[in-house]
């Protein structure tokens, strides 16, 4: 009997197949090789008592479950090979950084061309003239919330709002107490046009385009 070489991964294979078909390794190893060699149109010159005493040696004296001798012509004595399959590494796409990179979405109520068509607004306001150049303009008694600030208790803390939205500027409750009136009438939102004026209150706002 002589010994050879045989890598690790390649026992493990036939140290599983032999737990499940309850066989030695050394007899599977060798129903391999001679397989192997018939597939290559070798003739197995030798299958006498050699290999006779090597199976029941490796069997521990026993032939394998379900034959009571072993011959190599006899295909139904042998037991089933379970082929394994091989076990490569998954190798995933490679990703382009250009495509992961994406176009950031335009900012809300406002589009490329609304700031080339804008026209300037003016607000007069007791005495005192203020450039509307913002998307909102808030209006109230708070200072620090405010960009047109007036101490009144009348005025809520934010009591209204000039808005710029879809190319046009508006006048706008933001849910106050005593609202805005426009013409005598308590509007909620319009439209500013030139020369409008609205009341808050016992104050005036004029609206013009410059």
């Amino acid at each position: 009997m002589r010994a050879f070489q045989c890598r690790d991964y390649l026992f493990e294979i036939f140290d599983h197949l032999s737990k499940e078909h309850q066989c030695s390794v050394d007899y599977l190893i060798n129903e391999a090789m001679r397989e192997y060699a018939r597939a290559r149109e070798q003739t197995v010159t030798s299958v006498g008592a050699e290999s006779q005493d090597l199976v029941g040696s490796a069997l521990g004296g026993a032939s394998p479950v379900g034959a009571q001798s072993f011959d190599s012509r006899d295909t139904r004595s042998r037991p089933m090979l379970t082929p394994v399959p091989s076990r490569r590494p998954t190798v995933q796409p490679a990703v382009n950084p250009l495509q992961a990179v994406t176009v950031p979405p335009p900012l809300p109520g406002r589009r490329p061309s609304d700031l080339a068509s804008r026209r300037v607004l003016m607000l007069q306001f007791n005495g005192e003239s203020f450039r509307v150049d913002k998307d909102e303009f808030i209006i109230g008694r708070g200072v620090r919330t405010t960009d047109l600030a007036i101490r009144d208790g009348n005025i809520s803390r934010k009591h209204a709002a000039v808005v710029f939205h879809d190319g046009a500027y508006f006048m706008k409750d933001l849910g106050s107490t005593n609202g805005i009136e426009f013409a005598g009438q308590r509007v909620e939102s319009k439209r500013i046009e030139e020369g409008d004026v609205y009341r808050i209150c016992d104050y005036e706002f004029r609206f013009s385009y410059q």
